[in-house]
């Protein structure tokens, strides 16, 4: 009995051990001259509102402050500020380039008043740089070109948070950002004002095999969208809405076999929408809101359990809804507004049992209101500005428990308005 006492206390202590030493490995204890850069950067910053970084004090291990990841010895390789309503300056000298070992850095969403820093090029193992609306204004520096591990980068400015001050792609261009950036899988560049004769912009990107997702809304790009963005197999997201592409939509877009977002929304487009774009087996959302001069019309749907968002508003779409349109079992939302549809309203809309809203106001469609009862989800319906007809009381809206706003306006309905309408706005 007592050799096993002795042997039961010898295995709970060498099991200790192992999950102690274990612990220390896996957590990590910051290193000295690693804390002292963080403090650094933190005098540097007004961080009086920020949550993360309350605990940054001299006392206690900087691998367990806020914000802060280390590696297993000690060392900070995430830094994760976003959303921290910090403000301040980094400048050329910040300690935050001194952080050698980051391998990811979230600056976004802060109040930094300072032109872009240079030192990014010191952080060499990189590969998670998200600076979006964190305040910094003027030339993106070249050093970020140097960044050859980036996977992810993120320089979006929304200009409505900036007090309309830009920044700029322009000494170094785009072609010179990218080109060393062969790893990227995603980049957002939103609101960027980047300078490119006509469609160049499109041969620079195409090197970037390796791209899923391509933002670059709003940055004063220029079309046709070219050919040569087709050897990006892999891109899952296109977003190049609100720029000056004055171009017929590329018919290679549906031969992009991952593709779920594609938004190109008021960038002049026109001619012919390729039909076979709605017919792509990932595609979760289409969105070419206001391009006036964009024709085409809705195919027969197979079934699809993708689509969660398409909006056509303010084109030239037109002729009828199929049928099949209850094929797209998860959309949400569905905006046909301010086209040229015509014909009646298909009866199988009644099955997109997933609507949350509603918009085909301002056509020309005809016949009678569907029976929407089976729509739980519906918040939002608005069919004004066509040629319906038929009378309001026989529809049992008041089966729609998330209905907030209904507009019926000028068609030719008749009967008394349901006492569950009168409420809604």
């Amino acid at each position: 009995m007592r050799i096993s006492l002795l042997s039961w206390l010898f295995f709970y202590s060498y099991i200790a051990t192992i999950f102690i030493i274990t612990a220390v490995l896996v957590s990590g204890e910051c290193q000295s001259h690693q804390q002292e850069l963080l403090l650094g950067l933190g005098k540097t910053l007004n961080s009086s509102l920020s949550a993360k970084m309350r605990n940054w004090n001299q006392s206690t291990d900087c691998c367990s402050w806020g914000g802060i990841t280390c590696d297993q010895s000690g060392r900070v390789i995430i830094l994760d500020l976003s959303n921290q309503l910090i403000s301040g300056t980094i400048d050329n000298s910040s300690s935050l380039f001194n952080l050698q070992h980051l391998q990811q850095l979230n600056l976004a969403y802060n109040t930094l008043s300072f032109s872009f820093p240079c030192g990014f090029d010191k952080l060499s193992n990189l590969s998670y740089l998200n600076l979006s609306n964190a305040g910094f204004t003027g030339q993106v520096p070249a050093e970020i070109s140097s960044l050859t591990n980036l996977i992810t980068l993120d320089l979006s400015v929304n200009l409505f948070l900036r007090d309309g001050r830009p920044l700029k792609l322009e000494k170094p261009n785009l072609k010179m950002l990218v080109e060393n950036l062969t790893r990227l899988r995603s980049l957002h560049l939103d609101g960027v004002k980047i300078s490119a004769r006509g469609n160049e912009w499109c041969k620079w990107l195409s090197s970037l095999t390796n791209l899923e997702e391509l933002s670059m809304s709003n940055c004063n790009l220029s079309g046709p969208i070219e050919d040569s963005l087709q050897k990006l197999k892999n891109l899952s997201i296109i977003h190049l809405d609100r720029n000056n592409l004055s171009a017929v939509v590329p018919a290679f877009l549906a031969h992009l076999p991952n593709l779920t977002s594609l938004r190109l929304s008021s960038c002049g487009l026109h001619g012919q929408f390729p039909r076979e774009i709605l017919q792509v087996r990932m595609l979760q959302s289409l969105d070419v809101l206001d391009n006036e001069k964009l024709q085409g019309s809705l195919p027969e749907f197979h079934h699809n359990g993708s689509l969660q968002n398409l909006v056509l508003s303010g084109t030239n779409f037109s002729r009828s809804l199929p049928q099949s349109i209850d094929k797209l079992v998860n959309l949400t939302r569905l905006d046909l507004s301010s086209c040229n549809f015509s014909g009646a309203i298909p009866s199988s809309v009644s099955n997109l049992q997933q609507l949350v809203y509603l918009d085909l106001s301002f056509n020309n469609f005809t016949g009678q209101i569907p029976c929407f009862d089976l729509f739980k989800n519906l918040a939002r319906v608005d069919l004004s500005y066509n040629k319906l007809s038929g009378k309001i009381e026989s529809f049992k809206w008041e089966d729609l428990p998330n209905l907030t706003r209904i507009d019926l306006r000028h068609n030719s309905l008749n009967g008394n308005i349901p006492s569950s309408l009168v409420a809604l706005h």
